[in-house]
């Protein structure tokens, strides 16, 4: 019986390490976001899933008729920069993060998407 008071008075002082994990990774100013709900000719993320659209072997997503036209015949649609490393990436195997007001950022993975500032964060930052 000693022994489930001591097991039970260590998982106790372990669960704010636990909480603190689980917060810190809400706290991301963007959010991971499936490719198929973001238009990639508009950098927007939408309720349902998009028009998927094939170039290359690789799945891209438009809104509209126009964007599907865009993302099959213009090359440089099909692209971001990563804010992060500053790096091109293929916005159809980015990581895609999406901001409060669905504006989306491409990022080579995972942890450059976590570590991306808030833009207006980062200006504060910057200065004195």
């Amino acid at each position: 019986m000693k022994s489930i008071y001591y097991a039970l008075f260590f998982i106790f002082l372990s669960l704010p390490a636990f909480a603190e994990d689980r917060v810190s990774k809400a706290d991301f100013w963007l959010k991971p976001v499936e490719t198929e709900y973001v238009c990639m000719v508009n950098d927007t993320l939408f309720a349902k899933p998009q028009i998927p659209v094939e170039v290359n072997k690789q799945t891209y997503y438009g809104c509209c008729m126009g964007c599907v036209s865009r993302l099959q015949n213009d090359a440089a649609i099909r692209t971001s920069i990563d804010p992060v490393t500053g790096n091109t990436v293929d916005k159809a195997t980015a990581t895609i993060g999406v901001a409060p007001d669905k504006s989306v950022y491409y990022f080579e993975n995972l942890e450059n998407l976590e570590a991306f500032e808030q833009p207006d964060a980062a200006m504060d930052k910057k200065q004195p």
